[in-house]
């Protein structure tokens, strides 16, 4: 038995965004490297943050 489908909408309470946010980041960070060794990839993540914050990553060191 799956997960159910998440609707999809803004997050109003900032705090919660934020929340979300760096949960997510974090998830999608770790499936960018994921990705990178397990189908040998060059993988490059940009992410900015509504706070103009930026996250990046990059599976090769050149």
């Amino acid at each position: 038995m799956g997960r159910g489908r998440v609707e999809l909408k803004r997050i109003e309470n900032k705090v919660n965004r934020q929340v979300t946010f760096a949960k997510r980041r974090n998830g999608l960070l770790k499936k960018a490297y994921e990705l990178s060794v397990l189908c040998d990839a060059e993988v490059a993540l940009i992410i900015f943050s509504n706070r103009g914050k930026l996250y990046e990553f990059c599976s090769s060191n050149n």
